[in-house]
């Protein structure tokens, strides 16, 4: 069952002028950084709240690190902005699989590594009504606090 948004993801050109652009504006602090090299990108978690189940809501901010990832195909055509939502789920598996079953594409077979060792899939955009969705089922939190790994 989803339980939250886990985050938006957005694409941008220079993740530390966007940083600095939501510290400066909201005055998000940046939660936890890393490279994630399968994914293409160097990313910052800004956390925005706590939620009731335990976890927590975030901006994802995503600079690619390669033409050829995902992330910068899609800002190739898209340029900067808003590139996902992703929702939490205590169980990733089980609920890609209850998707699936209902006709929705998952594109990942197992769901994957991602942010702060959290296990992640995607579903396809165009089953989604032009969004694309992510699964998130959340690594223990406290495991990262306030964690950067550069």
């Amino acid at each position: 069952m989803l339980t939250r948004i886990d985050h938006i993801g957005i694409a941008c050109f220079d993740l530390d002028k966007t940083v600095e652009f939501y510290r400066a504006t909201y005055g998000f602090e940046v939660f936890h950084s890393e490279i994630n090299e399968e994914q293409g990108v160097r990313e910052a978690m800004l956390k925005i709240n706590e939620t009731s189940d335990g976890g927590a809501s975030y901006l994802q901010l995503l600079e690619p690190i390669r033409e050829d990832s995902a992330v910068g195909k899609w800002m190739a055509k898209n340029g900067e902005g808003v590139h996902h939502i992703a929702f939490g789920t205590a169980d990733v598996d089980t609920d890609s699989e209850a998707i699936r079953d209902k006709g929705v594409r998952v594109l990942y077979e197992q769901p994957r590594r991602g942010s702060m060792d959290s296990r992640i899939t995607f579903l396809h955009p165009k089953d989604c009504h032009g969004v694309l969705t992510e699964l998130v089922t959340a690594a223990d939190p406290a495991a990262h606090k306030g964690e950067e790994d550069h």
